[in-house]
C-alpha cells in the first residue's frame, strides 16, 4: 500500500533540485517504463493500478486510479509510474556532435532526443542552463528514447575549443543545408534556444551557419519549430553520409 509520504515524495520529483538531491526521476506509461527496464537504468519502485502487467512484485506498489492521478504528471495517467535512479554519463568521442544551447522547452528537448536516436545519434550535449533531461515532460516526449541516449551537460565553449573540428551553427539567416559540403565528415552542430537562437559568445565560434530552406518564397511561415529543424538537420546528416560515426 502506498503511503502519503510516498505520494508527496513523487510529486516533489517534478522539481530539478529534488531529482538531483535524491538522484531519482519519474517515468510514466507501460512502454516507456519497459524501455528503461531494458536499459542500464535501475528501477527503485513501480506504482501501478495493474501490477500484473509487470513481473516485478517485489518492487511494485498497487495504487488506485485516484492515487495515480495525484502523483502523475500527465493529463491522462497511464496505469503505471516508475521511479528510477539517475545514472552518470560520460562524454563519448565522435566525428559529429549535436549541441543544444540554452534549450528551455521540455517538449522540444524530448522530441530532439527521440529524433536523434531515430537517426543514429548516441548522445546530445547541452549547455548547463538547458532544461533537465529528467524533467517529466522531457521523459514523456522522448517516448523511451532517453533510456538509450546519453545527454551530457557541460560548458559548450570549452567543449568546442577542445574539439578543434568545424563548428556549424543553425539560423534562419544561414545558407541552405543542401549546400553542406560532401567533403566534410566531422563537425559540431549547434541549435539555439527557441526564443533567442544561439547565444552570441557561441555564435562567434561558428565557422558557418545553415538553415532549412523553404519550398518557395511564397510560404509565409517565418520559421520552423526547434525540434523540427533539429530533426531535419540530423536526418540530412545521417542520410547524407551513412558512414559517419554518430
Amino acid at each position: 500500500m502506498v503511503t502519503k509520504n510516498e505520494l508527496k515524495y513523487i510529486r516533489r520529483l517534478n522539481n530539478k533540485s529534488e531529482r538531483i538531491k535524491n538522484n531519482q526521476f519519474v517515468v510514466e506509461g507501460e512502454k516507456s517504463i519497459k524501455d528503461f527496464l531494458s536499459s542500464d537504468y535501475k528501477l527503485k519502485k513501480l506504482f501501478s493500478t495493474h501490477p500484473e502487467d509487470f513481473n516485478l512484485f517485489d518492487k511494485t506498489v498497487k495504487i488506485s486510479l485516484s492515487q495515480l492521478k495525484q502523483i502523475s504528471f500527465l493529463k491522462s495517467p497511464n496505469k503505471h509510474l516508475g521511479v528510477f535512479e539517475i545514472k552518470n554519463k560520460e562524454l563519448k568521442k565522435n566525428s559529429q556532435y549535436i549541441l543544444l544551447d540554452s534549450i528551455n522547452d521540455p517538449g522540444n528537448l524530448g522530441t530532439i532526443i527521440r529524433s536523434a536516436e531515430w537517426f543514429g545519434f548516441k548522445q546530445i550535449i547541452c549547455s548547463k542552463n538547458s532544461v533537465d533531461c529528467y524533467n517529466p515532460k522531457v521523459v514523456q516526449a522522448s517516448m523511451g528514447s532517453l533510456s538509450r541516449m546519453d545527454i551530457i551537460y557541460t560548458d559548450l565553449i570549452k567543449f568546442i575549443r577542445n574539439e578543434k573540428i568545424p563548428v556549424f551553427g543553425t539560423s534562419k539567416e544561414g545558407k541552405s543545408i543542401l549546400e553542406f559540403s560532401k567533403n566534410i565528415n566531422s563537425g559540431i552542430w549547434i541549435f539555439g534556444s527557441e526564443a533567442n537562437g544561439i547565444s552570441n559568445n557561441i555564435s562567434e565560434l561558428c565557422d558557418s551557419f545553415y538553415s532549412i530552406p523553404k519550398l518557395n518564397k511564397e510560404i509565409l511561415t517565418e520559421s520552423l519549430n526547434l525540434s523540427t529543424s533539429a530533426s531535419l538537420v540530423m536526418g540530412y546528416l545521417k542520410l547524407f553520409n551513412r558512414s559517419l560515426d554518430l
